[in-house]
C-alpha cells in the first residue's frame, strides 16, 4: 500500500506525470522537463513527508508505550508547541544572519522540544514513585498551552514574508522541498529509529506496569527518559521539514495496534508505515484535489484525527 500512496504522489500534482513518464525518468530517459519536475520538484517533497510520517508515526507509539496511556502524542504531550518555540525563536533571532541555513531548524525545533520534555519531566517527576505516566499527559497539555502563546507573541513581532512562512509551516505546510532538506532529516530518522526498535522488549516490558518492569531488571526512570528523548528528537525534526502536523502520533499507533496487535516489535514498524501512507496521501490530496489552492498536509491530517481523537475520548470513558 505504502508503495502504491508513493507512486500515487510521484504520478500527480499541477504538472501531471504518466506513471510510464516516471518510469522512463527513474532510468534516465525522460525528457529535460520530467527530470526537472520528478528530481527537483517533487520527489525531494514526497522523501520528506516520508520520513516525516515514519518520525511522527513511530514517535506517537513511544509515547503512547512509555505512559500506557493511548490518547498520548507528540502534540498533546506539548512537544510540536516546542518544536513551534523553536522555530519562531529561529526566524526572530537568527534567519537573518548570514551563513545560516534551514539546515538549522531542525537543531532549533528539537532544542524547543527538549526544554518542552525538560520541564514535563520536571513536573512529572515524584521523589517517591518517579516518572508519573498520567502527569506526563497532563503537565503536556499545560506546557503546550504555555508555549503557544509565547510563540503567538513572538509571531506577530515578524515581518509579513517571515510570519507567512511561520504560519503556513504552524498549519502544517509541508515546506522542506529540497534535497538539502531531506539530507538534513535523514540522519535524525537513521539514529534514532534503530535505537527505539531496540528497544521493543523494554516497551513490551512498560505495558506490565512500573513495578513489573522493574522487576524484571529494566531501570524504568533511565529506560522512560531515554525513549522519550528519542520520541521529542524523531518528532521535533520530522515536524521541523514537514510543519507542524497533528494528530499522526495519534492516530498512526492506534492502527497499527488494531492490525498487529500491542506488541512493540511489530507495532513500531507498523506504525512508522502507517504515518508514512498518511502524511504522502493527505500532502498529495492537499496539493492536487484543491488545486490551484493547495491545502496544508496537517488540515487534511486534522480532518481525519480530530474525529478520530474525539472517538477515542468518548469509548475511554
Amino acid at each position: 500500500m505504502s508503495v502504491a500512496v508513493v507512486m500515487i504522489s510521484l504520478n500527480t500534482g499541477s504538472i501531471r506525470l504518466s506513471p510510464l513518464e516516471v518510469w522512463q525518468t527513474f532510468l534516465g530517459q525522460g525528457s529535460p522537463d520530467s527530470q526537472l519536475v520528478l528530481f527537483e520538484y517533487r520527489l525531494p517533497r514526497i522523501l520528506i513527508t516520508m520520513l516525516a510520517g515514519l518520525g511522527l508515526g513511530v514517535s506517537g507509539a513511544i509515547l503512547q508505550g512509555i505512559t500506557r496511556n493511548g490518547l498520548a502524542d507528540p502534540g498533546i504531550l506539548g512537544l510540536h508547541a516546542g518544536a513551534a518555540f523553536g522555530l519562531i525563536v529561529f526566524v526572530s533571532f537568527f534567519h537573518s544572519m548570514k551563513g545560516m541555513p534551514s539546515l538549522l531548524i531542525p537543531i532549533f525545533a528539537f532544542a524547543g522540544g527538549i526544554l518542552t520534555a525538560i520541564l514535563i519531566v520536571m513536573l512529572a517527576f515524584d521523589r517517591q514513585k518517579g516518572i508519573i505516566p498520567i502527569r506526563l499527559i497532563l503537565v503536556g497539555i499545560a506546557i503546550a498551552a504555555g508555549f503557544g502563546a509565547v510563540t503567538l507573541f513572538l509571531s506577530l513581532r515578524l515581518d509579513e514574508a517571515t510570519y507567512s512562512f511561520t504560519s503556513r509551516w504552524l498549519l502544517g505546510n509541508v515546506w522542506g522541498r529540497d534535497w538539502v532538506h531531506v539530507y538534513a532529516l535523514v540522519p535524525w530518522i537513521v539514529v534514532f529509529f534503530p535505537y527505539v526498535f531496540s528497544k521493543w522488549k523494554v516497551l513490551n516490558a512498560f505495558s506490565l506496569g512500573d513495578e513489573v518492569t522493574s522487576g524484571m531488571g529494566v531501570a524504568v526512570n533511565r529506560e522512560r527518559l531515554m525513549l522519550l528523548m528519542s520520541a521529542v528528537a524523531l518528532s521535533c525534526a520530522s515536524v521541523a521539514m514537514a510543519g507542524g502536523i497533528g494528530f499522526m502520533g495519534l492516530v498512526a499507533p492506534h492502527l497499527a495496534r488494531r492490525l498487529v496487535g500491542p506488541m512493540h516489535q511489530y507495532l513500531l514498524p507498523t506504525a512508522g508505515l502507517i504515518g508514512l501512507v498518511i502524511l504522502v496521501a493527505a500532502d498529495t490530496i492537499g496539493r492536487s484535489i484543491f488545486q490551484p489552492n493547495a491545502i496544508p498536509a496537517g488540515v487534511v491530517v486534522a480532518a481525519v484525527g480530530a474525529p478520530y481523537f474525539l472517538y477515542l475520548l468518548v469509548r475511554s470513558k
